[in-house]
């Protein structure tokens, strides 16, 4: 069954805009009486039938309605610094979406190699996983933000850094338990710099380790992605 993204949902009545409407009609030649699935970003997942069909707009009637489908029992935040190659990054967002992650912040780090990203495009990336995996919950991308202004920020999660760094570190599942919020930070292809490690540490972040081969960063940060989910299974 077609899913279709509609966050504006309010009502049993709903008119898809217009490129969804030509995507619905035109594309995938969906008629009247043809059920369909929404999801609104917020836990909602619906299940609508086409009831009218104009050159620009296609109308729908929801038959049926659950909330909080899919929600899970923890709450996963990534933040991560843009890699060079920005597909690399999109492919994260893409994977992680599937997997399961709430909020996703970009962060710009003294060894970054990309500062720049293009929120808007990121943003597509999310809700094409979103429609694909059948997710209700819509990840959050926060606007991009320096380390440091990241680390300033209060929050009662477990907060985390993985890096590359000499040292004993933990894994991800030794320090942490179900049903709790989660941040982990990954850095840049040059990882953090001992600067960078030092403030995070004093801040309340704990160092844990991805294990014991160099991963890249969109790797690293999918692999914590999975081990914070594989807790909570």
């Amino acid at each position: 069954m077609h899913v279709f993204y509609t966050p504006d949902i309010s009502s049993d009545t709903y008119t898809l805009n217009e490129e969804e409407s030509k995507h619905c009609s035109r594309v995938l030649r969906l008629n009247l009486g043809d059920v369909i699935r929404l999801i609104d970003g917020r836990g909602g997942l619906y299940e609508a039938e086409i009831s009218g069909i104009t050159k620009k707009n296609v109308q729908l009637k929801v038959i049926n309605k659950q909330a909080e489908f899919g929600k899970r029992n923890h709450q996963l935040h990534i933040a991560i610094a843009p890699t060079k190659n920005i597909d690399r990054l999109e492919w994260f967002l893409e994977k992680a979406t599937e997997i399961g992650i709430d909020e996703i912040t970009p962060i710009i780090c003294d060894r970054s190699e990309r500062k720049i990203v293009k929120e808007e495009r990121l943003e597509k990336v999310i809700t094409s996983a979103v429609k694909q995996s059948l997710t209700a919950y819509h990840p959050k991308l926060n606007p991009t933000i320096s380390f440091t202004d990241l680390i300033k920020q209060n929050g009662d999660s477990v907060k985390m850094i993985a890096h590359c760094m000499e040292g004993e570190k933990p894994y991800i599942t030794q320090i942490t338990k179900p049903s709790q919020s989660y941040l982990i930070l990954i850095g840049p292809e040059g990882d953090f710099t001992p600067a960078e490690l030092d403030i995070a540490l004093q801040n309340g972040y704990k160092p844990v380790t991805l294990g014991n081969t160099r991963l890249r960063t969109e790797t690293a940060a999918l692999a914590a992605c999975f081990e914070a989910n594989y807790i909570n299974r």
